[in-house]
């Protein structure tokens, strides 16, 4: 899963970069335009993992990791004369969602803080965008009709390209619309802004910090959010584990900032995970809800899936509560399962396959 950071300038969002990978990027009161963005994987605290690590004593444990893309502040106007840059558009392609970064403190520079306003000007930079591409690639298009380069294919593509232009124009973003598994197709090349999935992260200052009951029902309307006391936690993630615990309590946080964005990042995409043991690996792997034992082995390899005969499974409730694979056994919950069987989360797979 990877996720971008976005926002205006001094927003925080390189403070809450560091919070969430424990990093120790510059944090700036300015935005530098030539910026490279900064990257960092953090892992998804599970305590199943932990459980089955010590159960299975293997060589090796894997958790279920994040991304996360720390973008440069960008200014209003940035998508006015052509879009965003082909380095931002280029990164976006790999990104499964976005994080919009709003200010909840006053700041020398930008004064009081308006976190509504900049999550539309945000949003307007995207939308903007968006429509640029629309409209370049109608023009084009156009020149291909006027060539009598007809074809049915661009036709549909017009008329999706045409909604779509429709849409944005009304100020409502690519991903509210009803699309279908082809009209997906067509448009994934293009890679609208407004198309990612979007979720919103308050960042508040300590004084602040969790008052803002009414500004985050309004948000929570439109966007899943999460509020951060930024500084604060990135101050947090500096200090061990016991440490931070403490003045995790004083300020009435009950889980790290990795941990909250996480589960509103599983929530927005609808990932669930499933795991794997074994004395050579124990490992947990993300997929979609509503995804198959089939789609499951093809996350693990591709050979898996090719060669899919059945999936060996039980869930990790059940093992915890029989304490062994042979009392989940004896007690019949063993299953062997099809490539069409639904994954839940927490189910533990072994793939029976032959390549």
């Amino acid at each position: 899963m990877k996720i971008g950071l976005v926002g205006l300038p001094n927003s925080g969002k390189t403070t809450i970069f560091n919070a969430l990978t424990r990093s120790e990027a510059e944090v700036t009161s300015y935005a530098n335009q030539k910026a490279e963005p900064h990257i960092a994987v953090i892992e998804v605290a599970d305590e199943r993992i932990v459980h089955l690590t010590e159960m299975y004593h293997p060589k090796k444990t894997t958790y279920a990791a994040i991304e996360i893309v720390d973008f440069v502040g960008f200014t209003q106007g940035t998508s006015n004369n052509g879009g965003f840059s082909q380095s931002f558009v280029a990164l976006l392609k790999t990104l499964d969602a976005l994080a919009l970064v709003v200010r909840n403190y006053r700041d020398g520079l930008m004064g009081e803080p308006d976190p509504a306003r900049d999550v539309d000007t945000i949003l307007t930079e995207f939308i903007l965008s968006d429509l640029i591409i629309t409209e370049n690639r109608l023009s084009k298009i156009e020149e291909w009709y006027q060539r009598g380069k007809r074809t049915s294919e661009l036709e549909r593509e017009e008329k999706l390209l045409r909604r779509i232009e429709a849409e944005l124009n009304e100020y409502r973003p690519v991903r509210n619309m009803s699309l279908t598994k082809d009209e997906e197709s067509i448009i994934a090349g293009f890679q609208f802004v407004t198309h990612k999935p979007m979720l919103v992260i308050l960042n508040s200052d300590e004084k602040n910090f969790s008052t803002n009951k009414k500004l985050m029902e309004s948000l929570d309307k439109r966007f899943s959010t999460v509020e951060f006391a930024g500084k604060f936690e990135m101050e947090l993630s500096r200090l061990d584990d016991d440490e931070g615990a403490l003045f995790m309590a004083d300020m009435g946080i009950e889980e790290s900032a990795r941990d909250r964005l996480t589960r509103c990042a599983y929530e927005l995409l609808g990932y669930i995970s499933f795991l794997t043991v074994g004395t050579d690996e124990v490992r947990a792997w993300t997929i979609h809800s509503g995804d198959t034992a089939l789609q499951a082995a093809a996350t693990i390899h591709s050979d898996l899936a090719r060669g899919f005969i059945r999936a060996e499974c039980f869930s990790y409730a059940e093992l915890v509560e029989c304490g062994s694979e042979k009392g989940v056994r004896d007690q019949g919950w063993f299953r062997l399962e099809g490539k069409n069987y639904i994954v839940r989360d927490g189910d533990i797979l072994s793939i029976r396959f032959s390549v």
